[in-house]
């Protein structure tokens, strides 16, 4: 419970007043059918707990009791079905807090805890329902407070103080997200070498799948994309039903969550194992457009930030394009009148930890925020002309290539946590085979 205990502490040590966070509910897929739950982000970050129906309060102004969680009751017929809960009297040792509550009991001490308290830290967007029993508590604090200890004058958003903290991984992070790393090359490796013509879409994406459990992934960190032929040209394409063919691409977007940290890695491969003039030439510029971008980064790392990254990429990708005969004219002209965008729409770079885009200011003081170490940034570019695009080149209509990898920034320099999964062109192709 170290690193869960160390957190809390630095929330208690950056705020003047009550944090309240609480966990995910539990959400209906259909009927008497529910969602897999996934605890929320910020509420295993400071705790680890990992059931529903809990919430957690950071107090610096209680005297004895800094942090406290209210969790359900121990019920032994609910957990016939849905197997053993944690319960009020074990839950303060388990999960080293000053103490623990009954869930049901959170409306008569909530208030209790507000009273006295300067600031209330606390996510108004994230659920409306315990918005408003927050609020009610808050209610309750304030008319006791006329004639006591005083109430919360102000609501602050989390984003001040512990999504800054998830921000910037420490080692245990960082090993956890190694090891997110390692499960996700292994899957793209089967990935691989399951692809072949006549096969389909969702056979590759099993092999993603299998590979993620059977390392000990409890879910992937987002649905995988799995796009052969024109449906690489799909951003968010998550269909992954098609047949493919040879002569095609097949663009990957897929990575694991192990121990509530996820991995997004994209890789693009010849569905038959080879690489022909047009597709080579197109993944080629993306290619190297990432790789200028990570040898940017290596080399000044202090002074670069994300949207460095995405102005070098588009550069280096509007100058391919124009030589692939996309697009016409110079450089600067061509990014000048985004026309680039019909072919690259979107960002190169974003936070990833516990969430696949994770939280932390991309910019601060109206400027944008620089690399530190501890930071974990994708570098993603892409091309995409669609099959239908009349005026594009015939020989690149409905190709797709993107790239990306992980990248932890390090007190030495950069860790490319994915650097395992083949991209160059032989090794790729070697891959395949």
């Amino acid at each position: 419970m170290a690193p869960f205990a160390m957190r809390r502490q630095r929330v208690l040590d950056a705020i003047d007043g009550v944090a309240v966070v609480a966990a995910a509910p539990v959400t209906i897929r259909n009927n008497d059918v529910e969602h897999d739950y996934r605890q929320d982000s910020d509420f295993h970050y400071l705790t680890g707990f990992d059931e529903p129906e809990a919430v957690l309060v950071l107090s610096t102004v209680h005297e004895a009791h800094r942090a406290v969680l209210f969790v359900r009751d121990r019920d032994a017929e609910r957990e016939v079905w849905d197997g053993a809960r944690v319960g009020v009297e074990d839950a303060s040792a388990r999960f080293g807090v000053d103490a623990t509550f009954p869930i049901g009991a959170l409306g008569k001490e909530l208030p209790k805890y507000l009273e006295g308290a300067p600031h209330l830290y606390f996510d108004l967007e994230r659920s409306p329902a315990m918005t408003r029993r927050v609020f009610a508590a808050l209610k309750q604090a304030r008319q006791r407070g006329r004639n006591a200890k005083g109430w919360p004058r102000s609501v602050v958003s989390p984003e001040a103080v512990w999504h800054e903290m998830r921000l910037i991984k420490d080692e245990h992070e960082r090993a956890t997200m190694r090891e997110a790393a390692s499960i996700t090359a292994e899957a793209h490796l089967a990935a691989m070498k399951t692809a072949a013509p006549g096969r389909f879409e969702y056979e590759v994406e099993a092999a993603l799948r299998e590979v993620f459990h059977r390392r000990g992934s409890a879910r992937a960190a987002y649905r995988p994309i799995v796009g052969s032929g024109p449906n690489a040209t799909v951003l968010h394409y998550r269909a992954n039903r098609r047949q493919m063919h040879a002569g095609e691409l097949l663009l990957i977007d897929a990575g694991c969550e192990f121990a509530y940290y996820a991995a997004d890695v994209t890789r693009t491969f010849p569905v038959d194992g080879r690489f022909r003039g047009p597709q080579r030439d197109l993944y080629e510029v993306v290619l190297a457009a990432q790789e200028a971008a990570l040898d940017a980064i290596a080399k000044d790392r202090t002074t670069t930030d994300l949207e460095q990254i995405y102005e070098l990429i588009r550069r280096r990708l509007t100058e391919g394009m124009i030589a692939l005969g996309l697009l016409e004219g110079e450089v600067d002209a061509r990014i000048e009148d985004d026309s680039y965008k019909r072919f690259f729409m979107h960002r190169t770079s974003h936070w990833i930890g516990m969430d696949v885009h994770d939280v932390g200011a991309y910019f601060v003081d109206g400027a944008p925020q620089a690399l530190r170490p501890g930071m974990v940034l994708t570098v993603e570019p892409g091309l995409y002309i669609h099959a239908d695009d009349e005026e594009a080149p015939p020989a690149f209509r409905g190709l797709g290539v993107r790239i990306e990898d992980d990248i932890l920034i390090t007190a030495d320099g950069v860790e490319n946590l994915t650097a395992a999964i083949p991209k160059t062109i032989e090794d790729v192709e070697a891959a395949c085979r």
